[in-house]
């Protein structure tokens, strides 16, 4: 066998392996293939309205008007409304007097209130990060002071404010702080 014999089947095995394949492909039957139909959604509910004898539909009562209101016709009027509302749910807490000159933690935080006083989101813009006991208590001290006064002419209010918080657990916020020492 001479070289150029040797080269030749080298090169033919190759085509030959595809060529295999082709033909092993072509011999595969093309049967279809079952495919499940989707799940048919659900049908929707029925619709349910109450008819008085006269055939009406019967009125639903209007929510409640809330009990306290903010008649504070910007965000920063509605910081101090706030501030305030905080201040008299936490009357115990307050820090009276002037601060010493340094604090156990200052965070900065902004709160969204819906127009009913509701918190809907609370969303630090500087936690106290050196002191996590104080990001929590003023988080549970925000939601637990809800429903805030409604605010009533901006629908929705988003407020920050500055939480400076003394070694002895009491606080004062910016809004209504009386200075540091």
């Amino acid at each position: 066998m001479t070289a150029f014999d040797t080269l030749r089947r080298r090169t033919h095995l190759p085509l030959l392996g595809l060529g295999m394949a082709l033909l092993l492909t072509a011999c595969v039957s093309k049967q279809p293939v079952a495919v499940a139909p989707p799940p048919a959604e659900p049908a929707p509910a029925p619709v349910v309205v109450a008819l008085t004898p006269k055939s009406a539909p019967v009125a639903t009562a209007p929510e409640p008007e809330p009990t306290h209101v903010s008649k504070a016709r910007s965000e920063k009027e509605f910081r101090k409304d706030a501030a305030r509302h905080i201040y008299e749910q936490n009357a115990h807490r307050i820090y009276s007097g002037r601060l010493p000159p340094l604090l156990k933690a200052v965070g900065v935080m902004d709160v969204v209130v819906d127009r009913r006083g509701n918190v809907l989101r609370v969303e630090w813009r500087r936690a106290p990060k050196h002191a996590p006991d104080v990001v929590k208590e003023i988080e549970r001290t925000v939601m637990a002071a809800a429903p805030y006064p409604a605010p009533i002419h901006l629908g929705q209010a988003t407020y920050t404010d500055t939480w400076l918080w003394d070694k002895s657990g009491r606080f004062q916020l910016d809004t209504l702080t009386e200075g540091q020492r």
